[in-house]
C-alpha cells in the first residue's frame, strides 16, 4: 500500500495549468518518453482540461509534490481520439462502435512517477477518478504488452475493446480497454 503520507486532492484546471510542468515531467518518466515529449504533449493537455466533464486527481508526497496524476473526460465525436477508436471499431461492427462510443469517460492520462508505482497509487488514483462519473463506460487506451497498468486494468475488469490498434503518428500497437460504470467500491 502506499505511504500513509499520500494526500489525494481532485485538481481544479487551474491547479491543473499550475502543476502542468511536474505532471507532464511524470508522464514522460513514467512512460519512457524521450526528453522534448513534454513540450509537444503540453498544449494538447491544456485543450482536455477545457472539455466536458474534465476531471484531475493528483496523489501528493509528503512534501507536497505530485507524485501521480489521472485525468479524463467525456468523450464525444469529433475528438481525435474518438474518431481514431470508432474508425477501428467499425470494422468490428457498427453495433460495438455504438456500444462503446455513446456514452464513456475517457480515461485519458493515469501515470505514477516510477519510484512510487506498486503500492497502490495508481488503483486509487483510478478510483477516485470514475467516483461519480455518470458516463455510462470508461474506455482507455494502452501500449501492448505486460506491465503493472495492464495488471491493474484487468484486476479492475476493463475488458478488451480493440487489440493491436495503431493511432495515427505512433508506430506501436495499442489496446483499447473498456469496462461499465461505477466500479465497485473496496471494503
Amino acid at each position: 500500500m502506499h505511504s500513509e503520507h499520500t494526500r489525494f486532492a481532485e485538481l481544479s484546471a487551474d491547479e491543473f495549468r499550475f502543476r502542468l510542468r511536474e505532471a507532464l515531467d511524470i508522464y514522460v518518466d513514467a512512460m519512457r518518453y524521450p526528453a522534448g515529449t513534454a513540450e509537444q504533449r503540453a498544449p494538447m493537455w491544456l485543450t482536455h482540461a477545457l472539455r466536458e466533464g474534465w476531471r484531475c486527481i493528483a496523489a501528493l508526497g509528503a512534501d507536497d509534490t505530485l507524485i501521480g496524476l489521472a485525468y479524463g473526460y467525456r468523450g464525444r465525436p469529433g475528438q481525435w481520439w474518438h474518431e481514431q477508436v470508432r474508425r477501428g471499431l467499425v470494422s468490428a461492427g457498427d453495433r460495438a462502435a455504438t456500444h462503446w462510443l455513446d456514452d464513456y469517460f475517457e480515461l485519458t492520462e493515469i501515470h505514477v512517477r516510477p519510484r512510487n508505482q506498486g503500492g497502490g497509487v495508481g488503483e486509487d488514483l483510478l478510483r477516485r477518478l470514475l467516483r461519480d462519473v455518470s458516463s455510462g463506460h470508461v474506455l482507455l487506451s494502452t501500449p501492448e504488452g505486460p506491465s503493472r497498468a495492464w495488471k491493474l486494468y484487468r484486476r479492475l475488469g476493463f475488458q478488451d475493446v480493440l487489440r493491436d490498434y495503431h493511432f495515427a503518428g505512433d508506430p506501436r500497437p495499442f489496446a483499447i480497454l473498456g469496462r461499465p460504470l461505477p466500479l465497485e467500491e473496496t471494503h
